[in-house]
């Protein structure tokens, strides 16, 4: 006889042929259903306390947010279409590391108009050597081309949107007619992807000024869509009062993990790099004078969040002109400190008394370094004037 299935047969019967059934009892069965149908509950309504699940794959887009940005379960979901990361697989085009933003544009002639054409689209942008951000860009720079023409000429811009969402161009400061003043929604339809429309107008005023998009401005203004527009008088002074000019545009920007995002004053969003004409310290411009020779600086606030101190070295300025309007001889005033707001501009001339590398900056410390980390001195809102004797 077999002793080894004595007892149990192989097929998990016991004695007797008897199968064996587990001993769990109903109220058991019933607990631990309970128990199950509470997590369920438990997963779905915890979330949901705090997410939007009414959202859908379609209403965010597959948007990447900022690490750190808070989200409550009412954002909608164009509110994270808007604070997410540009999609780095769109940016089509990938600028040189030393290609320069700002560069003048001239223009062709059509019938005594002077016609722009721009382009708008997606493209990779270094601030820094090895520090590349996405960015939407006009003709493929940041900032885009610096606009220069007379006071009485008549201008036209040719605008193509190649990005992947609508935009519009806003003439910030101008006198025109109000279906040419670009702002989406309230003086023109947006300019959807792939779409063209045309600005016209003559301008009427002369000094510093700028473009930028009013579309989603907090998005893609933060990301590079702005630019330069220079009028000069018809006449120009025999003695300008200068030698030289450099226009300073500023920026914000937030890079991390290897995303770029709008910066915009909110938890998780703020700036951790800032750039004048598209290039943060050390890799902006080095403006070269010599002793006694003067320099107009044309600060423009083309940034989004912060009102920015900007302070140059060596001595005071003299404050010529605020937001395009030149201040009367008799109202102009030294100081050695502008706060330039977003949208503002001032015209300031300086005079180089001494030589040596006299810094031009922000005195925001956090706005002189590169993702809080100072590099050769300063970083971000810095450039040198290099004066010689």
């Amino acid at each position: 006889m077999d002793h080894s299935t004595h007892g149990q047969d192989p097929k998990g019967q016991g004695e007797g042929g008897m199968e064996m059934k587990p001993k769990a009892t109903g109220p058991e069965i019933a607990a631990v259903a309970l128990l199950t149908v509470l997590a369920l509950v438990v997963a779905v309504t915890v979330p949901a306390m705090r997410l939007n699940l009414g959202l859908s794959a379609r209403d965010v887009g597959g948007t990447i947010m900022p690490p750190g940005m808070i989200m409550t379960r009412d954002t909608p979901g164009e509110a994270m279409r808007d604070m997410a990361a540009i999609d780095p697989r769109r940016s089509g085009y990938l600028a040189p590391a030393g290609a320069k933003g700002a560069q003048p544009i001239q223009p062709r002639l059509e019938g005594g108009v002077k016609v722009f054409d721009f382009e708008v689209s997606q493209i990779g942008w270094n601030i820094l050597t090895g520090e590349r951000v996405d960015a939407y860009a006009v003709n493929r720079q940041v900032p885009g081309p610096t606009v220069r023409v007379t006071v009485g000429n008549r201008v036209r811009f040719n605008v193509k949107n190649s990005l992947p969402e609508s935009t519009s161009i806003h003439w910030h400061g101008m006198i025109l007619p109000n279906p040419m003043d670009g702002v989406a929604e309230v003086t023109q339809a947006p300019i959807k992807p792939g779409g063209s429309f045309t600005y016209e107008f003559t301008t009427r005023q002369t000094g510093t000024y700028f473009y930028h998009s009013h579309k989603d401005s907090d998005r893609q203004q933060g990301v590079g869509l702005y630019g330069a527009l220079i009028i000069d008088p018809k006449t120009p002074p025999a003695n300008p009062g200068y030698d030289q000019e450099y226009t300073v545009q500023l920026q914000e920007w937030l890079k991390r993990e290897g995303l770029t995002y709008p910066a915009m004053i909110m938890e998780g969003a703020l700036p951790n790099f800032f750039t004048i004409n598209g290039k943060a310290y050390p890799n902006t411009d080095t403006i070269r004078v010599r002793v006694g020779q003067r320099v107009l600086l044309r600060f423009i606030g083309s940034n989004n969040n912060f009102i920015h101190p900007m302070h140059v070295h060596g001595g005071p300025f003299e404050v010529v002109a605020r937001d395009g309007e030149t201040i009367q001889p008799s109202a102009r005033f030294l100081a050695d400190t502008v706060n330039v707001g977003p949208g503002q501009r001032y015209d300031v001339v300086w005079t180089a008394r001494e030589p040596g590398r006299w810094l031009i900056h922000c005195h925001i410390p956090h706005h002189i370094k590169n993702n809080n980390v100072e590099v050769q001195g300063g970083g971000g809102l810095t450039m040198v004037i290099e004066v010689t004797g």
